[in-house]
């Protein structure tokens, strides 16, 4: 059912997904209440610069703000920034802030996003980049550090490989410790991801792979990990970049179903007046839900949401899309690759590590992924808006346009 001008809709969570369904559901017209929670007390911010431009120092924070005053002017809500949601009753529904005090709505949005996976050790030189506070902090000690300082990065994807490559840009040596013997095979395959990780040899950066962690100590404003082999690696600031976790527990017990993620349609409903985006929605794709911690992901559920509230509109089906940058590099992602796909380069090689690669199952184009290809990746989104066997993407071969 439609909006209507007598309603209140409150938003949890101010990041990218929260922030667009506040800004895209005034642009179609809703005029009731709209108020938007956030835990953290700065405005809705982007955070893929976090690992990139900020970590290499390239950046001041306030580049990474989504709330331009034009934004901010056609989008009159209510800030309740600095305060967290405790608890969702979805049959109200209500929602409690750590203060006791209940925000009553009609419809409420679940935009959480995830939190950092915490290492078992904590030291003060230990850090987690996932809010701006995070990469504040890892700023300031990174512009302290000297060329003959060490960074340790623990976690080898895209974020540990992404700080890492912002470590090198500012002329300090970085060690990365992964415990995998592979580096992104769970995501790309194993491949995909031999090729990926050659990047990180030739900008002279070392990646321990299969590595055990004993324990992690400090002392006098250093960091020392203790591996499995004895080998103790002595650093300056160690960053944990060991994946995350939707943050869900304040929903626990709300009425909706749970199961790793939001489970929600295609119009990212959870039920009739609740909503859930971004990181914490489990949403169908290809018949499967799936939950995707994806940039893309969070801006076109968003989307979606607001769409369908506020018109009645189906807009077309999202397609996964996320992008990463590495030692001067760049992995892009279509739909949703699996270890188990059957893998087609159809442009480039594996050999050179740039490539544009079909990833087939049940004979059909799961994902496409490119490595330094960003205009052939692009251009390759068709293959996945509607089922395409490989056959006929090699036939219509819109990377070649």
């Amino acid at each position: 059912m439609t909006l209507r001008p007598d309603d209140h809709v409150v938003v949890v969570g101010a990041g990218l997904a929260g922030w667009t369904f506040c800004h895209e559901v005034r642009r179609r017209g809703y005029r009731g209440e709209l108020t938007l929670v956030g835990d953290e007390p700065h405005e809705p911010y982007d955070r893929p610069p976090l690992s990139k431009q900020i970590a290499e120092g390239r950046w001041g924070l306030e580049r990474t703000s989504l709330v331009t005053e034009e934004r901010r002017a056609a989008t009159p809500l209510t800030w309740r920034l600095g305060e967290r949601a405790v608890e969702l009753n979805a049959e109200v529904p209500f929602v409690t802030l750590n203060s006791g005090e209940r925000l009553f709505a009609t419809r409420v949005v679940v935009a959480t996003g995830v939190r950092a996976r915490q290492l078992p050790w904590r030291t003060p030189e230990t850090v987690t980049l996932r809010r701006r506070d995070d990469a504040e902090h890892l700023n300031a000690i990174l512009s302290g550090l000297g060329p003959d300082d060490v960074v340790t990065v623990i976690g080898a994807g895209f974020i540990g490989a992404e700080v890492a490559t912002s470590v090198v840009k500012r002329g300090l040596r970085v060690r990365v410790l992964e415990a995998s013997a592979l580096p992104l095979a769970g995501v790309l395959g194993e491949s995909v991801a031999e090729s990926v990780v050659r990047w990180s040899a030739s900008a002279g950066v070392r990646v321990d792979t299969g590595v055990s962690i004993v324990d992690i100590s400090s002392e006098n404003g250093y960091s020392e990990v203790l591996l499995a082999d004895g080998e103790r690696v002595r650093s300056r600031v160690v960053v944990a970049g060991v994946g995350a976790e939707p943050a869900l527990e304040w929903v626990a017990g709300s009425g909706l179903a749970l199961s790793q993620g939001v489970l929600v349609n295609e119009h990212f409903e959870a039920r009739a007046r609740v909503g859930a985006l971004g990181d914490v929605a489990r949403f169908p794709w290809r018949g499967e839900p799936t939950r995707l911690e994806h940039w893309q992901v969070a801006h076109d559920s968003a989307m979606t949401l607001a769409a369908w509230w506020a018109s009645d509109e189906e807009i077309a089906p999202l397609v996964p899309y996320f992008w990463s940058d590495q030692y001067g590099h760049k992995v892009q992602v279509l739909g949703r690759p699996r270890p188990s796909a059957t893998v087609h380069v159809v442009r480039g090689s594996l050999e050179e590590s740039r490539l544009l690669a079909l990833y087939e199952e049940a004979g059909l184009v799961s994902a496409v992924v490119g490595l330094d290809q960003p205009r052939a990746l692009m251009l390759s989104r068709p293959l996945l808006a509607t089922p395409t066997t490989v056959d006929e993407a090699r036939r219509l071969a819109p990377w070649e346009a």
